[in-house]
C-alpha cells in the first residue's frame, strides 16, 4: 500500500507539472501556452491503471439480462478475456490504453507484463467465449454501442501496431470485431433518433469510436451505416444547447460529441459551415467553458464529470486541429485537462478503473 501510495503522488505531480497553464486565465497568448504532452513517465503512470485491474476479478458489475440459468456465471467465466476493471467496456478500453501505450514507448517499465497479460486475457479461445456471450439469446444488444465502439478502437489500435504481437491479437480479435461491424450495420437503419445523453449510449460517441476503425480499415459498408445515420441525425442540426450542460452524471458531451463526429465525416469547408451555425459561441474568441466541478471522488458516477473534462478536450483539440482559425479551443480544452489531470489516481477505484483511457485518448489529441 505504501509503494502504491508513493506512486500515486509521483503520478499527480508529474501529470499536474505537465499540464500546469502559466497563467490562471484560459485565453492567453499563444507563446505562453504549456500544452499537456504524454512524457515516458506519464505513460508508465497511465499503464499501471489498467495493468492493476486488468485480470482482477471483482469488484464487478456485469451489466447483463438473464434470458434464463444458463446466463448465470462469474465475471471470468462469462467474460474470459474481459473481466478486469469493473465492467466489460472498462476492460476493452483498459486494453486498448495498453496497446496504444505499447505502441508510443515499447521500453515502457512493465511491457513484458503487459504484453503477457494481452496474451493470456486475448486468446483465441477467450475471444471466442466473448463472441458466444454476444450470440446467446437476448444478448446482441449487450454494451450497445459504448463498448461496442471500444471493440473497433482496441481493433483500430492493433492493425496500426507493427509488431508481431499486434499481427497475433489483431487475429484472435477479429471474429469479435467482425461481430461488432456487422452489430453496427444490422442497428443503425433501425435507429430512427439518435440518442444524446452524457453517459454510454450517447449516439454521436459510439459513431466517432466506430467511423475511426471503418476510415483506417477502409470497411466502406459500415462507413456509408454511419454516414447515413449522421446524415438522418446531425445535418440538420443547429444551436446546440451548450448551456444546459453538463447533467450531473455526464462523462460525454452531446453537443461536442456530436461535433467531433462531424468533423470526422465532413470536408472541412463543410464543417465550418455546419459548425457555426450548430456551435456559434464557440467561434468567438472569449468563449469560455468551466470544467465540470467533482465534489465526491469516491462516488462512481459522481467522479464521471473528471472523464467529462477529458472527453471535452479531446473534441476541442479535435475541432481547433480541423479548423485552425478556432485555436483558442486548445487552451479551454487544455484548462480541462488541467483541472482533472492531477486528480487522475487515487486511491478511488471508481475512477482509476477507467479514467485512464480517458486521460490517455485526450492527450493523445493535444495539437
Amino acid at each position: 500500500m505504501q509503494t502504491k501510495k508513493v506512486i500515486i503522488t509521483v503520478l499527480i505531480i508529474t501529470l499536474y507539472i505537465g499540464c500546469k497553464e502559466a497563467h490562471t486565465s484560459v485565453h492567453v497568448d499563444s507563446t505562453k501556452r504549456e500544452a499537456p504532452s504524454l512524457s515516458f513517465a506519464q505513460a508508465n503512470r497511465l499503464a499501471s491503471l489498467p495493468l492493476e485491474c486488468m485480470q482482477v476479478e471483482y469488484p464487478n458489475r456485469l451489466g447483463q439480462t438473464l434470458n434464463d440459468s444458463t446466463h448465470i456465471g462469474n465475471p471470468k467465466e462469462l467474460h474470459p478475456a474481459f473481466y478486469g476493471c469493473f465492467d466489460w467496456h472498462s476492460s476493452v478500453h483498459g486494453h486498448w490504453s495498453l496497446v496504444a501505450l505499447l505502441k508510443k514507448y515499447p521500453s515502457l517499465n512493465q511491457a513484458a507484463t503487459i504484453r503477457q497479460r494481452l496474451v493470456e486475457n486475448m486468446s483465441k479461445q477467450h475471444i471466442s467465449a466473448e463472441v458466444a456471450y454476444f450470440n446467446k439469446v437476448g444478448n446482441s444488444s449487450y454494451e450497445r454501442t459504448y463498448g461496442w465502439a471500444w471493440v473497433l478502437k482496441l481493433a483500430e489500435e492493433l492493425h496500426t501496431w507493427d509488431d508481431p504481437l499486434a499481427r497475433d491479437l489483431e487475429a484472435n480479435l477479429q471474429p469479435l470485431t467482425d461481430l461488432i461491424a456487422k452489430a453496427y450495420i444490422d442497428f443503425l437503419p433501425k435507429l430512427q433518433y439518435p440518442i444524446r445523453v452524457g453517459e454510454h449510449s450517447n449516439t454521436a460517441f459510439g459513431l466517432s469510436l466506430a467511423w475511426d476503425y471503418a476510415h483506417t480499415l477502409r470497411k466502406e459498408v459500415l462507413k456509408d451505416a454511419i454516414k447515413g445515420s449522421f446524415d438522418r441525425f446531425y445535418t440538420q442540426d443547429t444551436a446546440c444547447p451548450l448551456s444546459w450542460e453538463p447533467s450531473g452524471f455526464d462523462f460525454l458531451s452531446p453537443c461536442l460529441e456530436e461535433a467531433n463526429l462531424a468533423r470526422k465525416i465532413y470536408t472541412p469547408k463543410v464543417f465550418r459551415e455546419w459548425f457555426i451555425n450548430f456551435l456559434p459561441q464557440l467561434t468567438e474568441e472569449s468563449f469560455a467553458l468551466e470544467p465540470g466541478r467533482v465534489t465526491d471522488r469516491t462516488d462512481g458516477k459522481l467522479v464521471h464529470l473528471d472523464g467529462l473534462n477529458f472527453s471535452r478536450a479531446w473534441c476541442l483539440y479535435g475541432i481547433a486541429e480541423t479548423l485552425p482559425e478556432y485555436g483558442h479551443l486548445n487552451k479551454i480544452a487544455d484548462e480541462h485537462m488541467q483541472y482533472s489531470l492531477p486528480n487522475l489516481v487515487d486511491d478511488n477505484y471508481s475512477g482509476t478503473h477507467w479514467l485512464g483511457s480517458f486521460a490517455l485518448y485526450a492527450l493523445k489529441s493535444v495539437n
